[in-house]
Protein backbone atom coordinates (compact mmCIF):
# COMPACT_ATOMS: atom_id res chain seq x y z
CA UNK A 1 0.00 0.00 0.00
CA UNK A 2 1.59 3.40 -0.93
CA UNK A 3 -0.01 6.91 0.88
CA UNK A 4 -0.08 9.95 -0.92
CA UNK A 5 1.66 12.46 0.60
CA UNK A 6 -1.00 14.79 0.97
CA UNK A 7 -2.95 12.34 3.10
CA UNK A 8 0.02 11.83 5.28
CA UNK A 9 0.12 15.41 6.19
CA UNK A 10 -3.64 16.62 6.40
CA UNK A 11 -3.09 13.36 9.02
CA UNK A 12 -0.25 14.84 10.72
CA UNK A 13 -1.74 18.10 11.01
CA UNK A 14 -5.04 16.42 13.07
CA UNK A 15 -2.66 14.73 15.26
CA UNK A 16 -0.52 17.35 16.16
CA UNK A 17 -3.63 19.99 16.87
CA UNK A 18 -4.76 17.36 19.28
CA UNK A 19 -1.59 17.52 21.12
CA UNK A 20 -0.42 21.15 20.96
CA UNK A 21 -4.05 22.75 21.55
CA UNK A 22 -3.50 26.72 21.94
CA UNK A 23 0.71 26.50 22.06
CA UNK A 24 3.50 24.72 24.01
CA UNK A 25 3.29 26.68 27.21
CA UNK A 26 6.40 24.88 28.77
CA UNK A 27 8.73 24.91 26.01
CA UNK A 28 7.62 28.98 25.31
CA UNK A 29 8.80 29.66 28.91
CA UNK A 30 11.73 27.27 29.25
CA UNK A 31 13.61 27.46 25.77
CA UNK A 32 15.07 30.75 24.28
CA UNK A 33 13.65 31.40 21.11
CA UNK A 34 15.38 30.73 18.41
CA UNK A 35 17.37 28.07 19.76
CA UNK A 36 18.48 25.38 17.32
CA UNK A 37 18.58 21.75 18.66
CA UNK A 38 19.08 18.00 17.26
CA UNK A 39 16.77 15.11 17.71
CA UNK A 40 18.11 11.30 17.41
CA UNK A 41 15.41 8.84 16.97
CA UNK A 42 16.52 5.55 18.91
CA UNK A 43 15.17 1.97 19.17
CA UNK A 44 15.26 0.71 22.17
CA UNK A 45 14.15 -2.95 21.24
CA UNK A 46 13.96 -4.94 17.82
CA UNK A 47 11.75 -3.75 15.66
CA UNK A 48 10.15 -3.75 12.07
CA UNK A 49 10.35 0.61 11.13
CA UNK A 50 7.27 2.25 10.25
CA UNK A 51 5.99 5.99 9.99
CA UNK A 52 8.93 7.68 9.08
CA UNK A 53 6.99 9.87 6.64
CA UNK A 54 4.39 10.63 8.90
CA UNK A 55 7.04 11.42 11.55
CA UNK A 56 8.53 13.77 9.11
CA UNK A 57 4.98 15.13 8.54
CA UNK A 58 4.31 15.74 12.06
CA UNK A 59 7.59 18.64 12.34
CA UNK A 60 6.63 19.53 8.30
CA UNK A 61 3.36 20.98 9.73
CA UNK A 62 5.25 23.48 11.90
CA UNK A 63 8.05 24.18 10.00
CA UNK A 64 7.73 23.37 6.31
CA UNK A 65 11.17 23.92 6.04
CA UNK A 66 12.65 21.03 8.47
CA UNK A 67 13.49 17.14 7.11
CA UNK A 68 13.78 14.32 8.69
CA UNK A 69 17.02 12.45 7.71
CA UNK A 70 17.00 8.81 7.88
CA UNK A 71 19.52 5.92 7.09
CA UNK A 72 16.85 3.62 7.77
CA UNK A 73 13.27 2.93 5.89
CA UNK A 74 10.05 1.73 6.66
CA UNK A 75 9.57 -1.90 6.68
CA UNK A 76 13.94 -2.51 7.29
CA UNK A 77 14.44 -4.37 11.06
CA UNK A 78 15.93 -2.24 13.25
CA UNK A 79 18.05 -3.97 16.01
CA UNK A 80 18.20 -2.19 19.78
CA UNK A 81 20.36 0.67 20.56
CA UNK A 82 20.34 1.73 16.50
CA UNK A 83 20.08 5.52 15.96
CA UNK A 84 18.01 5.37 12.65
CA UNK A 85 17.29 8.95 12.10
CA UNK A 86 17.62 12.42 13.59
CA UNK A 87 16.42 15.94 12.87
CA UNK A 88 17.95 19.24 12.87
CA UNK A 89 15.79 22.95 13.39
CA UNK A 90 14.15 25.27 15.70
CA UNK A 91 14.34 23.71 19.38
CA UNK A 92 10.84 24.64 19.88
CA UNK A 93 9.48 22.85 16.58
CA UNK A 94 11.58 19.34 17.57
CA UNK A 95 10.05 19.51 21.29
CA UNK A 96 6.38 20.56 19.88
CA UNK A 97 6.42 17.95 18.08
CA UNK A 98 8.42 15.05 19.62
CA UNK A 99 5.59 13.26 21.27
CA UNK A 100 3.28 13.05 18.42
CA UNK A 101 5.95 11.83 15.89
CA UNK A 102 6.77 9.56 18.66
CA UNK A 103 3.44 8.36 18.79
CA UNK A 104 3.00 7.94 15.41
CA UNK A 105 6.15 6.00 15.08
CA UNK A 106 6.25 3.74 18.01
CA UNK A 107 2.42 2.37 17.19
CA UNK A 108 2.99 1.94 13.89
CA UNK A 109 5.97 -0.01 14.39
CA UNK A 110 4.45 -1.84 16.62
CA UNK A 111 1.78 -3.34 14.37
CA UNK A 112 4.80 -3.69 11.43
CA UNK A 113 6.69 -5.89 13.68
CA UNK A 114 4.02 -8.15 15.00
CA UNK A 115 2.66 -8.43 11.31
CA UNK A 116 6.24 -9.22 10.41
CA UNK A 117 6.71 -11.87 13.52
CA UNK A 118 3.14 -13.26 11.73
CA UNK A 119 4.65 -13.47 7.96
CA UNK A 120 7.69 -15.30 9.44
CA UNK A 121 6.02 -17.47 11.16
CA UNK A 122 4.70 -18.93 7.50
CA UNK A 123 7.32 -18.55 5.59
CA UNK A 124 7.53 -21.65 3.21
CA UNK A 125 3.92 -22.15 2.39
CA UNK A 126 1.85 -20.77 0.46
CA UNK A 127 -0.24 -18.89 2.27
CA UNK A 128 -0.53 -15.16 3.33
CA UNK A 129 -1.10 -12.93 6.66
CA UNK A 130 -4.26 -10.06 6.10
CA UNK A 131 -5.70 -8.01 8.55
CA UNK A 132 -9.35 -7.45 9.33
CA UNK A 133 -11.73 -4.49 10.09
CA UNK A 134 -10.58 -4.50 13.55
CA UNK A 135 -8.66 -1.58 13.58
CA UNK A 136 -9.01 1.97 16.19
CA UNK A 137 -11.62 4.39 14.69
CA UNK A 138 -9.90 6.83 12.71
CA UNK A 139 -6.91 5.27 12.24
CA UNK A 140 -7.55 2.57 9.83
CA UNK A 141 -5.88 3.83 6.82
CA UNK A 142 -2.14 3.92 8.66
CA UNK A 143 -2.86 1.00 10.57
CA UNK A 144 -3.68 -1.00 7.12
CA UNK A 145 -0.64 0.82 5.83
CA UNK A 146 1.66 -0.64 9.03
CA UNK A 147 -0.20 -4.20 8.23
CA UNK A 148 1.43 -3.76 4.35
CA UNK A 149 5.08 -2.49 5.80
CA UNK A 150 5.39 -5.53 7.80
CA UNK A 151 4.63 -7.93 4.79
CA UNK A 152 1.00 -8.76 5.44
CA UNK A 153 -2.03 -8.09 2.96
CA UNK A 154 -4.68 -5.75 3.32
CA UNK A 155 -8.55 -7.37 3.61
CA UNK A 156 -11.23 -5.52 2.90
CA UNK A 157 -10.90 -1.54 3.98
CA UNK A 158 -14.51 -1.02 4.06
CA UNK A 159 -18.33 -2.57 3.98
CA UNK A 160 -18.17 -1.40 0.64
CA UNK A 161 -15.05 -2.92 -0.31
CA UNK A 162 -16.47 -6.39 -0.94
CA UNK A 163 -19.56 -9.08 0.09
CA UNK A 164 -18.35 -11.13 3.21
CA UNK A 165 -21.96 -12.70 4.22
CA UNK A 166 -21.31 -13.33 7.85
CA UNK A 167 -22.99 -15.99 10.72
CA UNK A 168 -25.87 -12.84 11.40
CA UNK A 169 -26.04 -12.64 7.60
CA UNK A 170 -27.20 -16.07 6.93
CA UNK A 171 -29.06 -16.36 10.52
CA UNK A 172 -31.30 -13.21 8.90
CA UNK A 173 -31.21 -14.16 5.01
CA UNK A 174 -32.71 -17.89 6.38
CA UNK A 175 -29.43 -19.94 5.40
CA UNK A 176 -26.39 -20.02 3.36
CA UNK A 177 -27.58 -20.72 -0.01
CA UNK A 178 -30.22 -17.89 0.11
CA UNK A 179 -27.96 -15.45 1.44
CA UNK A 180 -25.25 -15.74 -1.90
CA UNK A 181 -28.18 -15.71 -3.89
CA UNK A 182 -29.30 -12.56 -2.95
CA UNK A 183 -25.80 -10.98 -2.72
CA UNK A 184 -25.47 -12.04 -6.32
CA UNK A 185 -28.63 -10.06 -7.11
CA UNK A 186 -27.85 -7.09 -5.47
CA UNK A 187 -23.98 -7.05 -5.57
CA UNK A 188 -21.93 -5.49 -8.86
CA UNK A 189 -20.84 -8.38 -10.89
CA UNK A 190 -17.14 -7.03 -9.63
CA UNK A 191 -17.21 -7.96 -6.44
CA UNK A 192 -16.65 -11.17 -4.69
CA UNK A 193 -19.00 -12.73 -2.60
CA UNK A 194 -17.18 -14.50 0.74
CA UNK A 195 -19.23 -16.78 2.92
CA UNK A 196 -17.87 -17.54 6.61
CA UNK A 197 -18.42 -20.85 7.92
CA UNK A 198 -17.95 -22.90 11.03
CA UNK A 199 -18.44 -26.55 10.17
CA UNK A 200 -17.81 -29.05 7.32
CA UNK A 201 -21.22 -28.66 6.96
CA UNK A 202 -21.65 -25.01 5.94
CA UNK A 203 -18.66 -25.37 4.30
CA UNK A 204 -20.36 -27.99 2.14
CA UNK A 205 -23.22 -25.69 1.30
CA UNK A 206 -20.93 -22.54 1.07
CA UNK A 207 -19.45 -24.92 -2.17
CA UNK A 208 -23.24 -25.79 -3.34
CA UNK A 209 -23.57 -21.91 -3.42
CA UNK A 210 -20.76 -21.63 -5.88
CA UNK A 211 -19.19 -19.24 -3.66
CA UNK A 212 -15.90 -17.56 -4.27
CA UNK A 213 -14.09 -17.10 -1.19
CA UNK A 214 -14.65 -19.39 1.53
CA UNK A 215 -14.13 -18.16 5.16
CA UNK A 216 -13.27 -21.14 7.65
CA UNK A 217 -14.14 -19.00 11.34
CA UNK A 218 -12.79 -20.25 14.86
CA UNK A 219 -12.31 -24.11 13.61
CA UNK A 220 -9.99 -26.08 14.83
CA UNK A 221 -6.56 -26.74 12.89
CA UNK A 222 -8.11 -30.43 12.32
CA UNK A 223 -11.15 -28.63 10.82
CA UNK A 224 -9.77 -26.27 8.92
CA UNK A 225 -7.51 -29.35 7.19
CA UNK A 226 -10.09 -31.15 6.32
CA UNK A 227 -12.33 -28.55 5.11
CA UNK A 228 -9.55 -27.21 2.70
CA UNK A 229 -9.08 -30.55 1.26
CA UNK A 230 -13.28 -31.03 0.58
CA UNK A 231 -13.11 -27.00 -1.03
CA UNK A 232 -10.09 -28.12 -3.13
CA UNK A 233 -11.29 -31.34 -4.27
CA UNK A 234 -14.66 -29.83 -5.74
CA UNK A 235 -14.17 -26.25 -6.50
CA UNK A 236 -9.77 -25.43 -6.99
CA UNK A 237 -10.44 -22.32 -7.67
CA UNK A 238 -11.83 -21.39 -4.72
CA UNK A 239 -10.18 -19.01 -2.19
CA UNK A 240 -10.33 -20.26 1.41
CA UNK A 241 -9.34 -18.19 4.46
CA UNK A 242 -9.08 -18.84 7.77
CA UNK A 243 -9.93 -16.84 10.81
CA UNK A 244 -10.79 -16.45 14.32
CA UNK A 245 -8.29 -16.68 17.38
CA UNK A 246 -5.20 -17.31 15.24
CA UNK A 247 -1.91 -17.30 17.16
CA UNK A 248 1.41 -17.15 16.74
CA UNK A 249 1.64 -20.61 18.20
CA UNK A 250 -0.54 -22.12 15.94
CA UNK A 251 -0.50 -20.08 12.45
CA UNK A 252 2.23 -22.46 10.91
CA UNK A 253 -0.69 -25.62 11.08
CA UNK A 254 -2.87 -23.53 9.97
CA UNK A 255 -0.93 -22.15 7.22
CA UNK A 256 0.12 -25.83 6.36
CA UNK A 257 -3.32 -27.08 6.17
CA UNK A 258 -3.64 -25.55 2.52
CA UNK A 259 -5.23 -22.43 3.03
CA UNK A 260 -4.87 -19.12 0.67
CA UNK A 261 -5.22 -16.29 3.49
CA UNK A 262 -4.93 -15.90 7.46
CA UNK A 263 -6.85 -13.16 8.69
CA UNK A 264 -5.23 -12.22 11.81
CA UNK A 265 -7.71 -9.24 13.97
CA UNK A 266 -4.39 -9.26 16.62
CA UNK A 267 -1.92 -7.44 14.58
CA UNK A 268 -3.88 -4.50 14.42
CA UNK A 269 -5.95 -4.68 17.59
CA UNK A 270 -3.26 -6.47 19.85
CA UNK A 271 -0.02 -5.07 18.67
CA UNK A 272 1.77 -3.36 21.52
CA UNK A 273 3.98 0.21 20.69
CA UNK A 274 7.44 -0.45 20.65
CA UNK A 275 10.01 1.32 22.39
CA UNK A 276 11.25 4.71 20.88
CA UNK A 277 13.10 7.41 22.12
CA UNK A 278 13.90 10.94 20.69
CA UNK A 279 16.83 12.53 22.29
CA UNK A 280 16.79 16.22 21.77
CA UNK A 281 20.23 17.91 22.10
CA UNK A 282 21.44 21.74 21.61
CA UNK A 283 22.81 22.56 18.10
Amino acid sequence: MELDAGIIFAYASDFLKEDLGRGDVTTQAVVRGGSRARGQFLAKQDLVLCGLEFAEAVFGVLDNAIALESHAYDGQFIGEGIRFARIDGPAAVLLAGERTALNLLQHMSGIATLTRAFVDKIRGTSARIVDTRKTTPGLRLIEKYAVSVGGGGNHRFGLDDGVLIKDNHIALAGGIKRAVELARNAASHLLKVEVEVSSLAQAREALEARTDVIMLDNMSATEIAAAAQLIREHAPDTIIEASGNITLDTVREVAESGVDLISVGAITHSARAVDISMKISAA
